[in-house]
This record gives structure tokens, C-alpha cells and sequence, in this order.
């Protein structure tokens, strides 16, 4: 990572990576106006952990979802990784550089939320989410524009035709709930039960709501490590779908998927939710294999 990207958006204690990926040339700060229309070389699963806010009207009922701008994001968490592609065949392969949560657990919203979107700015990435186009991402913006943090970004990059906010331009965000369901013909999976298909470890026995009373107990750290696993599960499934897409070969997938347990191993000793991740995961291999290649 750049020197100036580590600075505005550090790792959390621990987190970086055993062999940090090599330096790639430095992206300049892009002009409000300018147009990326390239396909971005970097892959980021991204997930948000929230908390009602004091925006929440009193008498909005307990058991209705608040609104999108209601919503203090306390943890924004991702997996990172190159997208290499084959100049022939045009075929993608994934390697995961790095899962981590971005700041520290004890920043305010405003101060996250200004690091993210210098860190986001700075590179050149595809977002996959899940339920990322209704919650995550609209909730990002929302909040972004109450502290008055520009997100030009994530409006300005792309085509007229393809970007952040096209909602079938799985280039540049694919909110992989919306993908799997054919963009809403099919019935919508919840991230629990996609992991399942493939032997995921899913939630690992916790809930989105409980992170308001793990935050009120000051658990942030427990928190971000919830975070980071949610994206664990969806970066997997990424990898599938781009295989079961035709985006990635089966060689390429295994890869892909080799290069992410390489990494879990090596952070194990010192963040322990990834080992019992990869614990977890390889405990169903016997029914769901983690490789597709034929052996």
C-alpha cells in the first residue's frame, strides 16, 4: 500500500499483511469533473456496520427498519485484491492482498467516513457488496452529505452508460444479493444463507443487531472483527460467481481462493476471528470443497 494511503485510511493494530503487495505507481487526486471509463484493476468487498441514529423520529415504530440516513456507520470493513487479467483470453483472476477495517475503533463517523473516501479516490477499485445498492452504499452517501464529505468518486467514474450507480454494471458495483436473484426475479438470499452453499462460515453465531449493544459496551473492537468476517464470506462468494459467470477459469478461481486461506494463515496468530474463519470453512470442505478445479 502507498505510503499516503496507509496514512489517511491506516490498518487496524495487526492487520497488515505478512508480504504487502508490490508498489504500484501513484494514482494522482482526480479532478471533480474527470471520467475513468477503464474496468478498475482493484476488487474491494466491502461491508458497514451501523447504529440508529438520534435522527430516528420518537415515534417510529421499535420494529421498523430506520431509514438509510438514520443509520451512524461505526465500522466500515473490506478484502482487498488485485484484478489481473489474461490479455488474450480476457479472463480475470483475483489475489487477495489484504481484510481489514478501515481507521481505528475509537473514530467518529465524519473522521471515517472523510478516510474512506480519500482511500477510495486514491485507488482504482470494483465494489462487491451485498444489499450493498439499497443499504450499504445509499447509506455511505447519506451519511457522507450530512458531514459534508464529498463522494465525487463514486459519481463522476465510469461511462454515461457504465458506473458506480448503474445498477447492471457489474464492473464497478456488483451487489452480489441483487446478482444472485437475477436482479430480483428470483428470491433474495441473506448472506447467511449464501455462505451456506458453499460451506461458508456465515454470521459465526452473530448478528448485525447486536452491534449497537457491543458498541454501547465499547466492543468496537469485536465489532470490526464481524465486520471483516462478513466480507470474508462475500469475497468467496465473489469468486464463485465470477467463475460460475464465466469472469474466472477454474485454475484462476482455486487461486484466487489459495491466495485468500494464504493470507488467512499468515494473520492468524494475531487476529484469531480469521483463524476460526478458515477453521470453520475448511470444517465443511468434506461437503462443500473450496477448489473447483478437477483434482
Amino acid at each position: 500500500m502507498l505510503p499516503s494511503l496507509q496514512a489517511a485510511f491506516p490498518f487496524a493494530q495487526g492487520t497488515s499483511p505478512a508480504h504487502p503487495p508490490a508498489r504500484r505507481p501513484a494514482y494522482g487526486r482526480r479532478a471533480p469533473a474527470a471520467s475513468s471509463p477503464e474496468a478498475p484493476t482493484r476488487f474491494l468487498a466491502l461491508d458497514i456496520e451501523t447504529v440508529p441514529d438520534d435522527l430516528v423520529p420518537a415515534d417510529w415504530p421499535a420494529d421498523k427498519f430506520p431509514k438509510n440516513a438514520w443509520h451512524r456507520i461505526v465500522a466500515i470493513s473490506f478484502v482487498e485484491a488485485d484484478i489481473l487479467r489474461d490479455e488474450v483470453s480476457g479472463l480475470e483472476e483475483y489475489r487477495v492482498t489484504a481484510c481489514r477495517s478501515g481507521g481505528a475503533g475509537d473514530w467518529d463517523e465524519g473522521r471515517l467516513l472523510r478516510a474512506f473516501w480519500r482511500f477510495f479516490e486514491d485507488g482504482d477499485f470494483r465494489v462487491c457488496s451485498w444489499n450493498g445498492r439499497a443499504f450499504d452504499m445509499p447509506t455511505i452517501v447519506a451519511r457522507s452529505m450530512m458531514h459534508g464529505v464529498s463522494a465525487s468518486a463514486w459519481y463522476r467514474r465510469g461511462t454515461r452508460w457504465a458506473g458506480y450507480t448503474h445498477r447492471y454494471s457489474v464492473d464497478w458495483h456488483v451487489d452480489l444479493m441483487d446478482a444472485m436473484s437475477e436482479f430480483g426475479v428470483a428470491a433474495r438470499l441473506t448472506l447467511e444463507e449464501a455462505a451456506g452453499l458453499l460451506g461458508l462460515p456465515g454470521k459465526m453465531g452473530e448478528h448485525g443487531s447486536q452491534v449497537a449493544s457491543l458498541v454501547a459496551e465499547g466492543r468496537m473492537a469485536r465489532v470490526r472483527d464481524y465486520c471483516e468476517t462478513d466480507c470474508l464470506n462475500l469475497a468467496v462468494l465473489y469468486f464463485r460467481w465470477a467463475f460460475l459467470t464465466g469472469r474466472t477459469d477454474a485454475a484462476a478461481h482455486d487461486r484466487a481462493v489459495g491466495s485468500l486461506v494464504a493470507y488467512l494463515e499468515r494473520e492468524r496468530a494475531e487476529r484469531p476471528h480469521l483463524g476460526r474463519f478458515l477453521d470453520g470453512w475448511r470444517g465443511a470442505a468434506d461437503r462443500r470443497p473450496l477448489f473447483v478445479a478437477p483434482t
